[in-house]
């Protein structure tokens, strides 16, 4: 039970190891490009693709998805990113229960967005928990956890590509150790938990009222999308990569500083941004866009509205 491209590495590791696939679940089919064309998600092509069968609720409360989720008789069932809530029935219905690959520490980090909130907060590092689900979000027992460090200027495509291929083996080793009783369920400390809430908007926006070490960081966290933003002549400009440029002046926050978009920011120090992509284009240096796009020096780029 999967749906973009993250989950793909364990479809193809479980097959690999020689597990029966019942059935592959994900969600609907979405709209996508200039012609919102009807495009499957990156695990029902994949699943397509390996000759599986695949079902694709928009929603699997009510009961005859529910009933037919139980008639496929599973051993269990294996969760990566799959998007759905999983009701009560639907977590009762296999044998050894449904097996979930979460991309935190557990449990730091439940919620939607762990990768993203794990770098803006400066981690020095993350994992993968593999859980067996309970109703709550991302409160089951523990199976198994894998540490790695978070490199100093890694992307959250980077470090999600990483941890998908950690999912993959983790989930192997955790139906193995399940299969064959080996392997002992861990309570998670409530006390300590911390939510990883959804990506919003307003986390793209670039604000230069906060320090440029915690922008720099937002930038990793959305690079290479949805990607951090800010606005120059009603135009987004993504900004893929960032440096934190020490300062002596007091400049009031989004002044342009000098000839290669050094920008002011409230507390200590300024951005840089190094890599940038205007609407269309593709992304480019900082001197690149420059050459052919003026944000001169003096200019003081807008702050978002406060809430």
């Amino acid at each position: 039970m999967g749906t973009p491209d993250f989950a793909v590495p364990s479809l193809d590791a479980l097959v690999a190891a020689g597990h029966q696939i019942a059935c592959v679940y994900s969600q609907p089919p979405r709209p996508s490009g200039r012609g919102q064309r009807l495009e499957p998600s990156a695990v029902e092509a994949r699943a397509r693709a390996l000759g599986l069968m695949v079902r694709t609720p928009r929603s699997l409360k009510p009961a005859e998805e529910s009933a037919a989720f139980s008639a496929l008789t599973v051993d269990a069932a294996v969760v990566v990113a799959y998007g759905l809530i999983l009701p009560r029935a639907v977590l009762a219905a296999p044998r050894l229960g449904c097996i979930n690959a979460h991309a935190s520490l557990l449990p730091r980090w439940r919620g939607a967005a762990p990768i993203e909130r794990a770098i803006m907060a400066g981690d020095r590092e993350t994992g993968v928990t593999i859980m067996q689900m309970a109703e709550g979000l991302d409160t089951g027992p523990m199976l198994l956890a894998r540490h790695v460090p978070i490199g100093p200027d890694e992307t959250a495509g980077a470090l999600r590509q990483r941890l998908a291929e950690l999912s993959a083996t983790l989930l192997i080793e955790a139906l193995d150790g399940l299969s064959h009783g080996t392997i002992v369920a861990v309570p998670q400390d409530d006390a300590t938990a911390r939510y990883a809430a959804k990506l919003l908007p307003s986390d793209e926006r670039l604000d230069w009222r906060q320090p440029a070490s915690e922008l720099v960081r937002a930038t990793r966290a959305l690079s290479p999308r949805p990607g951090a933003h800010f606005l120059h002549r009603d135009e987004r400009i993504k900004v893929l990569a960032a440096e934190v440029v020490e300062r002596a002046d007091d400049a009031a926050p989004g002044t342009v500083l000098d000839d290669g978009l050094l920008i002011a920011c409230a507390i200590g120090g300024a951005f840089r941004p190094t890599v940038l992509q205007r609407p269309g284009r593709k992304p480019m240096a900082v001197q690149a866009l420059l050459r052919g796009y003026e944000i001169a020096k003096g200019e003081v780029l807008e702050c978002p509205a406060s809430a």
